[in-house]
């Protein structure tokens, strides 16, 4: 960033009272169960809790209290049609056409469902493609769905960083979508790496995917609400993504799903059926034969899980009201600004403890997310930190996460981290 920043109390609060997103911080709930005022930096693991959430909650108990069976349809927010209040808002969050998207299920259930429709290898073209230290939760996706197939591991093809290097290359993604050629079926990456916090380029990435003839999707559980996405400009054809992490929505929330648009209308495309994602015309009509409906809804398998969803759109509301052009304005300064921070205390400290951002420094190449490699000092600098209020996320071998989510977190945490970050290393 072109700011000249300073380590101190004074130059983070005059940043604070500059942000036109501060008061976003009031909508949320703070844990207090290490200190009464922490630094929470784990937002890319699980968002803080929207005040609303509660009262959209009671809402809906009441309303199951008051009309029983028939809330599907009198409920103040009618049950039968919850998932289309949020499909606007979540569109926006994803640069999506509301066709494109639906919110359903959880992120690994909509990962399956897609690659049921979008991995149907056939003669040669069997391969997926996928980054190296994916989450594992992908990888074990991936890996069922060509056992699903009869196919073996010789079929995931992973992306490693270059030999001394932490961070993939795109160059090196893209030389190998051209290598693999007619014989890739699916690029299936993480938007942006759960462990490096490395953003991937999803626009080239997919451009050079269609190039070949293969299908191209991403996970974003660590983008969505994170980056600022345009799924349906870039072309992409599928993507799914949790509502726990960037977007608050409770543990194990609801997932959002995205099918680009060209997808829609095609009925013939393979699919796992369930009868949310039936005509809704005749969804109660309770006939054989499955009609799918258009764009994404047409991968919904059962009614809405509500209670999820009420908690959902407590946060999409706020993002919606907040934008994500402003959202990303402040995560790109106040990451900056961390970096900086960390960058400073490292220097003043460097004969005790040494840290290594392994992040990428540019702007665009990043989220909210920097991981911070300890060497030296590791995990016991990571459960010293923790004692003096920091709430952040531990990875093995050494790194710690630590994440400013836009919305709630403030540039004033941003130094009050590098403090208990330098008490911490005594």
């Amino acid at each position: 960033m072109d700011k000249v920043f300073e380590n101190n109390l004074e130059f983070a609060q005059k940043m604070d009272q500059q942000d036109p997103l501060h008061g976003f911080r009031d909508e949320f709930l703070f844990p207090t169960f290490q200190s009464k005022n922490p630094i929470y930096f784990t937002g890319n693991s699980l968002g803080l809790q929207p005040k609303k959430a509660a009262q959209y909650l009671q809402e809906e108990l009441a309303d199951w209290a008051k009309f029983g069976v028939e809330g599907h349809f009198l409920s103040r927010r009618p049950w039968f049609s919850y998932h289309e209040q949020l499909t606007d808002m979540a569109a926006k969050v994803v640069g999506a056409l509301p066709i494109e998207v639906v919110v359903t299920h959880s992120l690994t259930t909509n990962l399956h469902l897609l690659m049921a429709s979008f991995y149907r290898p056939k003669g040669k073209r069997t391969k997926i493609l996928c980054e190296a230290k994916a989450f594992p939760s992908d990888q074990y996706a991936l890996e069922s769905q060509l056992k699903m197939h009869g196919l073996g591991m010789d079929h995931l093809v992973e992306v490693f960083p270059r030999e001394g290097e932490q961070l993939i290359h795109e160059d090196d993604i893209c030389a190998k979508i051209l290598e693999l050629g007619d014989e890739l079926a699916v690029v299936m990456i993480g938007g942006v790496n759960y462990y490096t916090g490395q953003y991937f380029d999803l626009a080239r990435i997919t451009d050079a995917g269609h190039q070949v003839g293969a299908y191209v999707g991403f996970d974003l559980a660590h983008a969505a609400g994170n980056i600022n996405l345009q799924l349906h400009d870039w072309n992409v054809d599928f993507a799914a993504w949790c509502g726990y992490k960037y977007l608050n929505s409770s543990p194990g929330g609801v997932s959002g799903m995205f099918v680009h648009e060209k997808h829609a209308y095609n009925k013939e495309l393979p699919r796992f059926a369930g009868w949310w994602g039936h005509n809704k015309e005749e969804r109660f009509l309770m006939k054989p034969g499955f009609d799918p409906l258009p764009g994404a809804e047409g991968w919904q398998l059962s009614n809405a899980p509500v209670m999820g969803m009420a908690v959902h759109l407590a946060s999409l509301e706020l993002f919606d009201d907040a934008g994500m052009d402003q959202i990303g304005a402040k995560r790109d300064q106040m990451t900056a600004y961390l970096a900086f921070v960390i960058q400073e205390i490292s220097d003043r400290n460097s004969e005790k403890c040494t840290f290594e951002i392994i992040t990428p420094s540019e702007i665009h190449r990043r989220g909210a997310q920097l991981s911070i490699m300890a060497l030296g000092q590791g995990r016991k600098l990571f459960d010293a930190l923790s004692d003096l209020g920091v709430i952040a996320d531990w990875r093995e071998p050494n790194v710690i996460r630590v994440a400013p989510a836009p919305l709630y977190n403030s540039y004033e945490d941003c130094y009050w981290f590098g403090v208990h970050l330098e008490n911490a290393i005594q």
